[in-house]
């Protein structure tokens, strides 16, 4: 027992390698069981739709929930894997997600599809998305990007794959078999959940040093025991719990990270109506049922590319300080490929659309939790993607059902793109904004302050990018 402590203790910087490859294989299969599965879901809308007999806008909730709940609870299971472990987190909430598929396929109504395939299959998948992801940034630092775009990419694969999978078990089994054989396999995130070995960092001190700070606390009232204790809990433990969750959510005050949360409501909103009306869209301009699932394969593999190759450029020393530019361009880029979704009507022009927007998908998915690292550290990471995918959860819950009421209401799709894409661009020009800002900001504290702390304010003022560290702990 003594020598695996002291082999804990070792790991005083990211391994890079090693068991870390493991959690980068145990995150692409949780993003495949998760993501893909989810976008999946959209396959089920004309089937749902025909059977319930319901418009556009009520059929659209279902997808808006799982989404919804799985953003909502991602602190959740932040909470969970901080002060319980990942793995039981994972195992948890692929326990619950495949329940609740399997629930699903017994469904009666609609409203019966918004519990089961909506909220116990969406917080199944909150349990189990967010501490996978942030188990990546414990195990890499130098080849960050490059893991988290192999293991985002399995969004990317899993849609390339589940897409025409899920269309043909549908043909073969009906709806409600294929969302029974779904529930079995996303139940492979227990397997996921065993993958994620913890690792203790020095960059964990900042949970050491709570510790140390809560023990030195309580050694100087012992003498004199806190009144707000009660009788039956002198040691105080509410007290230290809320001392712990005041350190763990200290980022919240940070300037650089509201207006990274702030943009993150836009971009949730933009993101999603695409993935949900692609399949309706393509099928009302006359492309075929396997055509258009075929176009939400190309948009998955193309999200591949866009998650690996990003991750790799971005990881290299040109761009590696340049990250959070790079994410700037590809969510605006992604947001002007919407724009022209509304005049793509044949399969042949939907195929542009497919890659373009499914590279530039993969590209800022991937860079997402490196630029939440780079503003808040690896020790607060999985707390901060907490935070981050709960933000995702109100756009996620309203922008489908908003889009489907604007098809209702105009009979075609061209205001839901539209929007979609006006959101994403203004996101990639409201961080565009505030980067030139700091710039301005920066130049003139530089002038203004003598040569020897020159080096010091532009890392307090300067890019996003520079490493969170003790030096620039006021931005």
């Amino acid at each position: 027992m003594a020598a695996m402590m002291k082999k804990k203790s070792l790991h005083t910087t990211p391994p890079d390698g090693g068991w870390g490859w493991m959690i980068v294989i145990g995150c692409f299969l949780v993003t495949v069981c998760t993501r893909a599965v989810t976008r999946c879901i959209s396959i089920f809308f004309v089937e749902f739709q025909l059977y319930f007999g319901q418009d556009y806008s009520r059929t659209a909730w279902i997808h808006s929930i799982v989404d919804c709940a799985t953003m909502l609870c991602a602190p959740l299971g932040s909470y969970v894997s901080n002060h319980v472990s990942c793995q039981v987190g994972i195992i948890l909430g692929g326990l619950l997600a495949s329940t609740g598929l399997v629930l699903s396929s017994f469904a009666t109504s609609l409203e019966y599809l918004y519990l089961t395939l909506g909220v116990i299959t969406g917080l199944g998948f909150a349990l189990c998305y967010s501490p996978a992801i942030a188990m990546v940034g414990k195990y890499f630092d130098k080849r960050k990007a490059l893991a988290y775009g192999i293991a985002m990419s399995g969004s990317g694969i899993g849609t390339f794959i589940l897409a025409p999978v899920v269309q043909l078990l549908i043909e073969q089994f009906s709806w409600r078999g294929a969302l029974l054989i779904l529930g079995g396999f996303v139940a492979n995130l227990c397997v996921c959940g065993a993958l994620m070995r913890p690792i203790h960092l020095r960059e964990d001190g900042a949970q050491s040093s709570l510790k140390q700070e809560l023990s030195t606390n309580e050694s100087n009232n012992s003498t004199s025991p806190s009144t707000k204790c009660s009788p039956l809990s002198q040691d105080c433990s509410h007290k230290s719990l809320c001392y712990c969750s005041q350190k763990e959510y200290s980022f919240l005050l940070k300037p650089n990270f509201i207006v990274l949360a702030v943009s993150f409501l836009f971009l949730a909103y933009g993101c999603s109506p695409p993935f949900v009306y692609l399949v309706p869209y393509a099928l009302s301009v006359g492309v075929s049922h396997q055509q258009a699932a075929f176009l939400m394969s190309i948009l998955g593999i193309i999200d591949i590319v866009g998650n690996i190759t990003f991750g790799w450029l971005t990881d290299r020393r040109v761009l590696k300080k340049h990250r959070y530019s790079c994410y700037i361009i590809a969510v605006a880029l992604d947001g002007l490929s919407c724009l022209f979704l509304p005049i793509l009507n044949s399969f042949q022009l939907l195929v542009p659309f497919s890659v373009t927007f499914g590279y530039f998908d993969g590209a800022y998915v991937a860079l997402i939790p490196v630029v939440t690292g780079d503003v808040v550290g690896t020790a607060y990471l999985s707390s901060a993607l907490g935070v981050v995918f709960f933000l995702h959860a109100v756009p996620y819950l309203v922008s489908p059902p908003i889009s489907g009421w604007l098809v209702d209401t105009t009979g075609n799709y061209t205001a839901a793109f539209l929007i979609s894409g006006f959101s994403m661009i203004f996101c990639a020009v409201l961080l565009v904004f505030v980067k030139l800002i700091k710039k301005i900001k920066s130049r003139r504290h530089t002038q203004s302050v003598p040569t020897s702390e020159t080096k010091q304010e532009i890392c307090t003022n300067g890019d996003l990018s520079c490493p969170a560290t003790e030096e620039h702990k006021e931005v």
